[in-house]
C-alpha cells in the first residue's frame, strides 16, 4: 500500500468542503439506503466522517474507506436536504476518483472503462453485437414493461427482470454526419445518452417529434459518447476527463441555443459535473463547459418553459375517463435540477389523468453501479416503489430517467403488475400522433 500520508494529502484537497458539515443528522431522515440498513456508516454524515479521519491520517484502512463511498446511491437526498449546504454527491465522486487514483482500478473496471466505454465506436460495436446476442442469454417475458429474464443461471441476472437491448440503436437511424433539421423557433443540440440510445431509442424519436411539432430547429451530431458518469461514479477521472473532451468537440461544431437530454442523469452530470470536475483546470476547457452547462436544459423543462409555456396549464381539471398515469420524480432531475412540474406538465398535456403516488420523489434504488454490487438493497428501496405505484391504480408509470425506467420496469414486472413504464415524451408524443391523424 502506498504512503498513507500521500493520501491524506489528496484528501485535503476536499477539506473546505468537508467542514462544512455539522453533523446534524439531517440526512438521516431522508437517505434510502440508512432506511433499509439503519447503519450510520451508510448515511453521508458517516461517509463525511470517514474522509475527514482520512484526510488526518486518522485511518489505515483506504480499502475499507472506499467500500463504504462506494456504498451510496448518489441520489442527492442528503444533499437536497442539508442545512449547512454541504454538496455532498461532488464531495463523494471527487473522493472515489481520489482513491481510484490512489489505488488503482481493478482488471475488470480498467477493461470496461478504458477500453470500451472510453472509445464510443467500439463500445456502440460490442452493444451491437451484445444485441445480436442477447437471444442466447434472455428470454422475453409475457408483461406490460417488456422485460427479459435469464435463460442461464448467473450470478448478476439470475433475480433480475431486465429490458432487453433495442434491435436498432438510435445512433444506427441518424445520418453518419448528424441529423440537422431547421425550424421556426430556437434551435436545440440533442445530447442522446447511453441508455436513450440502447435500450430507449423510441425516446429519442419522441423527442424529435414534439420538438420538430414546435417548431423548434434541431441537431445532433452523430459519434456521441456516454456522459462519463458510469466512470466518474468508479472513480475513473481519466475515462470522463476523455469522454468530455470527446462531446464537447462534436457540440462545439454545431450552433445551437439550447442543449437538451431525455435523460436525467445526463442533464444532472453536464450542468453539475462536467464543469466542476473535469481533470486539466489549466486548458480552458472549463470555461467552455461552464458555458455549455448554463446552455443545458432537461428536455420537458425546455419545452414548457421555453416553447410552449401553454402546456404547463393543459389538462389542469382531468378528464376521469382518460387514462391514469402516475409519475415518478428522478433524483437526478428534481433533487439535483428541481425540475418536476414540467414534466408533470408534458403528461397532462399528453391527455391523461395525472394521479399522484405516496413518495413520488423518493429514490427508486437503481443508483447505477449500485444496483450492481448491492442488487438486494436496490431492490428492497425499490419494492416501496412498487408498492406506491399499484397503490395509485394506474395504468402507465411516467419518469423523465432511463435508468429509473429499467428499475422500476424490473420491479412491476416482479410484483406482476399490468402497468407500463414511459417517458413523458413518448406520452406527449403519442398524443399528438394520435390527435393529428
Amino acid at each position: 500500500m502506498a504512503n498513507m500520508n500521500e493520501l491524506a494529502n489528496l484528501v485535503k484537497e476536499l477539506e473546505e468542503q468537508l467542514v462544512t458539515c455539522i453533523r446534524c443528522g439531517m440526512c438521516q431522515s431522508v437517505c434510502p439506503l440508512f432506511e433499509q440498513t439503519r447503519k450510520e456508516a451508510d448515511v453521508a454524515r458517516g461517509k463525511l466522517a470517514l474522509l475527514t479521519g482520512l484526510m488526518d491520517n486518522i485511518f489505515s484502512d483506504p480499502d475499507g474507506v472506499n467500500e463504504r463511498l462506494n456504498r451510496c446511491l448518489l441520489c442527492g437526498s442528503c444533499a437536497a436536504n442539508c442545512p449547512s449546504g454541504v454538496n455532498v454527491l461532488e464531495i463523494f465522486i471527487k473522493a472515489r476518483a481520489i482513491l481510484a487514483e490512489y489505488k488503482g482500478l481493478s482488471p475488470a473496471k480498467q477493461l470496461i472503462f478504458k477500453k470500451m466505454l472510453a472509445n464510443p465506436g467500439t463500445f456502440d460495436t460490442l452493444v451491437a453485437w451484445a444485441g445480436k446476442f442477447q437471444g442466447l442469454f434472455a428470454k422475453p417475458d409475457d408483461n406490460a414493461q417488456g422485460t427479459s429474464c435469464a435463460r442461464l443461471v448467473s450470478p448478476l441476472l439470475a433475480d433480475r427482470h431486465f429490458l432487453p437491448l433495442a434491435k436498432t440503436p438510435f445512433h444506427k437511424e441518424i445520418p453518419k454526419d448528424g441529423f440537422r433539421k431547421k425550424g421556426k423557433k430556437l434551435k436545440a443540440a440533442i445530447f442522446t445518452g447511453c441508455l436513450i440510445d440502447k435500450v430507449f431509442p423510441n425516446v429519442a424519436r419522441s423527442a424529435i417529434k414534439v420538438l420538430d411539432h414546435h417548431g423548434v430547429g434541431m441537431s445532433i451530431p452523430a459519434g456521441q459518447g456516454c456522459c462519463g458518469i458510469p466512470a466518474l461514479a468508479s472513480g475513473d477521472r481519466e475515462t470522463f476527463t476523455r469522454l468530455v473532451d470527446h462531446n464537447l468537440a462534436l457540440f462545439r461544431q454545431e450552433r445551437f441555443d439550447v442543449l437538451v437530454t431525455a435523460c436525467a442523469t445526463c442533464t444532472s452530470t453536464i450542468k453539475k459535473l462536467w464543469p466542476s470536475v473535469y481533470k486539466d483546470a489549466s486548458s480552458g476547457v472549463k470555461e467552455q463547459l461552464t458555458e455549455l452547462a448554463g446552455k443545458t436544459m432537461d428536455i420537458n423543462q425546455f419545452i414548457v418553459d421555453n416553447v410552449a409555456p401553454e402546456l404547463s396549464e393543459a389538462g389542469a381539471t382531468p378528464d376521469q375517463a382518460a387514462e391514469v398515469v402516475t409519475y415518478h420524480d428522478p433524483c437526478h432531475l428534481k433533487k439535483s435540477l428541481g425540475v418536476s412540474a414540467q414534466p408533470r406538465a408534458l403528461v397532462r398535456a399528453a391527455g391523461c389523468n395525472l394521479k399522484e403516488m405516496s413518495g413520488s420523489d423518493k429514490c427508486c434504488g437503481m443508483g447505477g453501479s449500485f444496483n450492481v454490487y448491492h442488487y438486494d438493497l436496490s431492490a428492497s428501496i425499490g419494492q416501496i416503489k412498487q408498492e406506491n405505484i399499484a397503490a395509485t391504480s394506474a395504468t402507465t408509470l411516467a419518469t423523465g430517467c432511463p435508468a429509473c425506467m429499467m428499475q422500476i420496469s424490473d420491479m412491476l414486472a416482479k410484483g406482476k403488475a399490468n402497468i407500463r413504464v414511459r417517458h413523458p415524451l413518448e406520452l406527449y408524443a403519442e398524443h399528438l400522433e394520435n390527435t393529428n391523424r
